[in-house]
């Protein structure tokens, strides 16, 4: 059984950008794309850089450290020096509200 964690609301996240959200012991980088909201971990899976203060193109967020990049939706390597996938959650928005189910 998962547990569902209430993160932001939607209007806290422009379309086209990103914010860093800690909860529950995560650290989080909740994602306004066109409208659809996508969240993974904040992290860098190569470097201590923050994945909501990188820049979004498309689908696709490059790390503010070493300028590897991942797919938003998915979590995939896009480029290197990244080789591990970064983790993605399953996110459900009601009432305005953005959550996760971890």
């Amino acid at each position: 059984m998962s547990d569902r964690i209430e993160l932001c609301k939607t209007d806290d996240v422009a379309e086209g950008t990103a914010i860093k959200v800690e909860t529950n012991d995560l650290i989080l980088a909740v994602f306004n794309l066109n409208g659809a909201f996508y969240v993974i971990d904040d992290t860098c899976t190569h470097g201590p850089g923050s994945l909501s203060e990188g820049p979004i193109c498309g689908d696709v967020v490059e790390c503010d450290f070493h300028n590897g990049s991942f797919n938003i939706k998915t979590g995939e390597v896009v480029d290197p020096p990244c080789m591990i996938p970064i983790k993605t959650y399953a996110t459900t928005v009601e009432n305005d509200t953005i959550y996760i189910d971890v």
